[in-house]
């Protein structure tokens, strides 16, 4: 039985069950994105729960995640589909044996069992029972031609191929773009998509977060973790760091049974929330050699 959200708690309820702490906002938008079966465009700081969403949905509903990653250079031939030319070759071949006339042999060269299936074709045929969630993700590493396509893909949910024919999507699959904001996304694509931008979470939001994706850290451990990482967001750092290196750092430092910050395990751990050296440097010279920075930053 498919899932219908029939209200903005319901959504809430859902994705906390799922994992996920969605504020209001979010939740709203993701109700009106799935009842008016319009894609979600999610911004955002890497790192702060956009892809997470999709994932989520997909759980939710119990359907397929297809994942589409943009990069620059994607065409529409590798997100849609291609002709698989060495079985093709190999067909012909064979069929040349057999004396095959050449109207047959054109036929089935040019059927679905040749047809390399990308994310864009996967999301329209998969589409028969439970529609899938289709992500597209980090769409600003893509160019500005590949927007083009991508939208008349999104306003029909149809494409044709030339030697088949039409094939269009039985259900609309629900679609999440997410953008790093590398560059702006043009105006046409984000008209067509309900927008939203996931900031980093509140100091209270983070530890409810903490505690959920891991119901075995201590209270009082996961508020510090999470005051912490609040007050680093506060420094002037090149990559800040986000809710992924919260938890892979509150979870690193479960394996190490530790429950409480310490100066030691700081310095032992900053890579997993810090991810270039310069901002572990200048955090060491500015912040962890100063002892009233430090003491503050200990709780």
């Amino acid at each position: 039985m498919e899932v219908r959200f029939e209200s903005i708690d319901q959504v809430m309820e859902k994705m906390s069950e799922a994992g996920y702490i969605a504020d209001r906002p979010l939740a709203t938008v993701i109700f009106l994105a799935h009842r008016l079966e319009k894609p979600l465009f999610l911004e955002g700081e890497p790192g702060v729960g956009k892809t997470e969403v999709a994932i989520v949905m997909a759980r939710i509903f119990g359907a397929e995640l297809i994942r589409l990653q943009c990069y620059e250079g994607l065409d529409a031939t590798t997100a849609l589909y291609e002709w698989n030319y060495p079985k093709q070759l190999l067909h012909i071949r064979l069929q040349e044996l057999e004396r095959a006339p050449k109207e047959q042999m054109e036929r089935a060269i040019f059927s679905e069992k040749f047809l390399i299936k990308r994310p864009l074709l996967e999301a329209i045929l998969r589409s028969d029972n439970t529609a899938p969630v289709l992500l597209i993700d980090e769409i600003d590493r893509s160019d500005e031609e590949f927007e083009a396509f991508l939208l008349e893909v999104l306003s029909e949910f149809q494409i044709t191929i030339p030697e088949i024919g039409t094939m269009r999507a039985n259900k609309r699959p629900m679609v999440v773009v997410t953008s790093n904001r590398t560059r702006d996304v043009h105006d046409a694509l984000k008209r067509r998509c309900l927008y939203h931008w996931i900031d980093y979470p509140t100091p209270q939001k983070e530890y409810r977060i903490i505690m959920k994706r891991l119901p075995g850290i201590p209270s009082e451990f996961a508020r510090q973790i999470a005051d912490f990482v609040q007050k680093l967001r506060q420094e002037d750092f090149l990559k800040k760091p986000g809710i992924s290196e919260t938890l892979d750092w509150a979870q690193a430092l479960m394996a190490m049974d530790t429950t409480r910050l310490t100066h030691e395990i700081v310095i032992q751990t900053l890579g997993c929330v810090l991810k270039y050296h310069e901002d572990m440097k200048k955090f060491m010279a500015e912040i962890w050699e100063d002892e009233e920075k430090r003491a503050a930053y200990l709780g």
